[in-house]
């Protein structure tokens, strides 16, 4: 509760008495509290983009993760300034503890949110709210710590030389936003691409605590006792060995962290500056999966019966000038590419570390028959609605979208009614549109928005799916949820300009299939349900 309290009348002394002896002149004291102000509030951003970046690559749906880091953060904020109310008596004590525990907590979040993710996520139950019960516990203690910052720095800069406190506020708040700055500015152009979320986040600790330890031990060690000195100076040493420990053994966290979510056959794990790539197996007879941030995105098991089920059906009919958006595994293209008739695959993919991937690795290009080295093949690295939206009416008689999941928050706009409308627009005559639409048993709500933003986009829609195996990892937007298995079916949406949807059948002419049958496809067709849910929007999503 805020404690009501009357207003000091003028020329009422501070609380703290006289000017702190310093060892510096006092314009100098000032320059460096206030330097020190910039510093803290650029950690202090850094630790919530941080925890705002690997909650959404944890548990999926960047919205929601983002809202609930801020709205508590902030929150967390307004009481840890009134809790810094009664440390201002020991203002440089105060606030050099809570720079050493800020350091401790913030640097070392993202790693404790990744380990409770890959050895506590799988195990189901109530432990597969783990991360997000963290997520927030952590939003909480690092927004309590911030709040408290600039209350207890508010009485140290005005025991250098007392002035109005409407201009030490405006002072320390011109500091504190332009570190915010840059703060927000290194993370995603420095701090991730060059360091990574977790050695980025340990940095920005040992920043943290050296830049509150030095302010308080060299600039206001006299209004410190020898032995609040001695304890602040181990505190923060013991701090710093934490947070060296750490940057030194991540390399070997992150390889077991990696282990305990995919299993021990990990092969290639890397980071492009799209998204991270995992490829397990894939030597010795055993089945190559294809994991992109997390999520099941090629399953060797059953791989063919998710790219046939999605190709074939759109191929009945005229198909020389192929376009695939997304699908930068090359598996689509291969299905593509055993067709006659074929003379030009373009591929759109926004991920251009895939595609180099998918060309170089001999397990994946194995897999996808070489599809990339096929003379027919054009690859455009580009997302994949603004190459629809600047590219010219080309003409494509059929249009695969092999994008991930509609309900991961990246992926909203391309099943937007926009996208769909720019992919009608780049179809020829009798040109055929077919979308992975996710699973229909495990996501009904989703799938069927696809196919209504579709038939808003002036499409008739045909909706299928197929059956696949349960590969024990999601490839929908949560990753965290252990009641979230990979679904048994794929669902896809075939569609036509016209006020009939196409037929749903395999090609007379096409190649002999491993998974796919003309009766399995008819079982498989979906009746539309004569109410469906509204289309999806860019500033209306509904997944």
């Amino acid at each position: 509760m805020i404690d009501p309290h009357a207003p000091a009348p003028p020329g009422t002394p501070p609380p703290w008495g006289a000017p702190a002896p310093l060892p510096v002149r006092p314009g100098t004291g000032r320059f460096l509290v206030l330097a020190c102000v910039f510093v803290c509030a650029a950690c202090g951003l850094v630790y919530e983009l941080e925890l705002v970046a690997i909650a959404s690559y944890l548990i999926g749906d960047s919205v929601t993760q983002a809202s609930v880091v801020l709205s508590v953060m902030v929150f967390a904020m307004g009481v840890g300034s009134l809790a810094a109310k009664r440390l201002r008596w020991h203002a440089a004590a105060g606030f050099a503890a809570v720079e050493a525990a800020l350091a401790l907590i913030g640097g070392c979040s993202a790693m404790a949110l990744y380990a409770v993710f890959a050895w506590t996520g799988g195990w189901g139950g109530l432990w597969a709210t783990g991360p997000r019960c963290l997520l927030v516990a952590f939003s909480l203690a690092i927004g309590l710590l911030i709040g408290a910052e600039v209350p207890l720095l508010m009485e140290l800069i005005q025991r250098i030389r007392r002035q109005d406190a409407g201009g030490a506020v405006a002072d320390l708040f011109a500091a504190d936003y332009v570190g915010a700055l840059v703060g927000g500015l290194a993370f995603p152009f420095l701090l991730l691409p060059f360091l990574g979320q977790l050695t980025g986040t340990l940095l920005t600790g040992t920043v943290n605590v050296v830049a509150g330890g030095a302010l308080v031990l060299g600039l206001f060690r006299r209004d410190l006792s020898r032995r609040a000195r001695w304890t602040l100076l181990v505190a923060n040493v013991t701090v710093l060995g934490v947070l060296a420990s750490a940057a030194v053994l991540v390399g070997d966290f992150e390889r077991a962290a990696r282990h305990a979510v995919y299993g021990a056959d990990v092969r290639v794990a890397l980071q492009t500056d799209v998204q991270e790539i995992v490829l397990t197996g894939g030597t010795h007879g055993r089945p190559l999966d294809l994991f992109l941030d997390g999520r099941l995105r090629v399953g060797g098991r059953d791989e063919r019966r998710y790219h046939e089920a999605l190709v074939h059906p759109a191929m009945n009919g005229p198909h020389a000038r192929v376009l695939i958006l997304g699908g930068g595994d090359g598996m689509a293209a291969r299905e593509v590419l055993r067709h006659t008739g074929v003379d030009r695959v373009d591929i759109v993919e926004l991920d251009a570390g895939l595609v180099r991937l998918a060309r170089r690795d001999p397990a994946l290009a194995a897999l996808n028959g070489h599809a990339y080295d096929d003379p027919h093949v054009r690859v455009f690295t580009a997302d994949a609605f603004h190459w629809l939206r600047e590219a010219p009416r080309s003409g494509y008689d059929v249009v695969i979208a092999d994008l991930p999941d509609p309900g991961i928050t990246a992926s909203t706009k391309l099943y937007s009614q926009e996208f769909y409308g720019l992919a009608r627009r780049a179809l020829a005559p009798g040109g055929r549109l077919v979308v992975h639409a996710g699973p229909v048993q495990a996501r009904p709500r989703a799938f069927w928005t696809v196919a209504a933003t579709i038939r808003a986009a002036g499409l008739a829609t045909t909706p299928y799916r197929v059956l696949g195996h349960d590969a024990g990892f999601t490839p929908g937007p949560d990753r965290s949820a252990g009641e979230s298995r990979t679904p048994h079916d794929w669902g896809f949406v075939l569609a036509a300009a016209g006020s009939r949807g196409p037929p749903l059948h395999l090609p007379a002419d096409g190649p002999r299939l491993r998974t796919l049958t003309e009766g399995a496809l008819e079982r498989d067709a979906l009746n539309t349900p004569a109410a469906g849910p509204p289309p999806s929007t860019l500033v209306h999503p509904r997944y």
